[in-house]
């Protein structure tokens, strides 16, 4: 079965660069993504962080603020993860899109994961004991120094797993579709068949997060109408 690719931006950057000075993108959402610049690009728009390039549809941020328009803070990047001090108070949607954004992802793609593995429940549990909203085994969690049964730290573990995955095949053709493949039967299973694994399960699951990816891709490049 052919796997059409999908280009997927991660462009990590090789260079440290200042975190006093920059702005705050304001996403729609809520959310606030400290970034040292950012150039627009069409219908997206591209953030350099510390942790790389992040591109984010232009529908998505409300507004940009310089970061001296944030009232003086000890630490300043405090205020974008104010509301994670309550992690109860974040839906599982929430919960992902932080989750994408700390990894240096973008939030679609582990969307389409997260919705795939357990349909945004925390308290999903697999037959074969994955655990969470990102459907963490236990093992995996370890190597990643995550208590499963947390959901911020599920969320930020699989984004995390996720962006490793998507970097091992960074110069695949195929990037996406293996390291989703990866993601549900491991790296080794796509080593071995030089591709995704000829197991029904793994088959149906990359088919899915594709399909949902590009679902939400389309979403987010429609014109939001106003007035409504």
């Amino acid at each position: 079965m052919a796997f059409r690719p999908i280009n997927l931006l991660l462009s990590f950057l090789g260079v440290t660069l200042a975190a006093n000075a920059g702005e705050y993108a304001v996403l729609s959402n809520g959310f606030r993504l400290h970034a040292d610049s950012h150039i627009i690009d069409g219908a997206v728009i591209r953030l350099h962080t510390p942790q790389g390039v992040i591109e984010i549809p232009t529908g998505q941020i409300a507004r940009f603020e310089r970061e001296e328009y944030t009232p003086a803070l000890p630490a300043p990047a405090q205020p974008a993860r104010e509301s994670l001090a309550k992690p109860q108070s974040l839906t599982p949607q929430e919960l992902t899109t932080h989750a994408a954004i700390q990894a240096g992802l973008p939030p679609a793609i582990v969307h389409s994961v997260a919705k795939a593995e357990s349909g945004y429940r925390l308290d999903a549990v697999s037959p074969k004991g994955a655990v969470g909203l990102m459907q963490l085994m236990p093992a995996t969690a370890a190597e990643l120094n995550a208590d499963p049964h947390d959901p911020v730290q599920n969320a930020e573990a699989g984004a995390k797993y996720l962006r490793d995955l998507l970097l091992k095949y960074e110069d695949d053709p195929h990037q996406v579709s293996k390291a989703i493949a990866a993601y549900n039967a491991g790296p080794g299973a796509v080593d071995k068949y030089h591709g995704i694994p000829p197991y029904r399960e793994t088959i149906d699951y990359v088919n899915r997060v594709l399909k949902e990816y590009e679902k939400e891709q389309k979403q987010k490049q429609q014109p939001s109408s106003s007035g409504e």
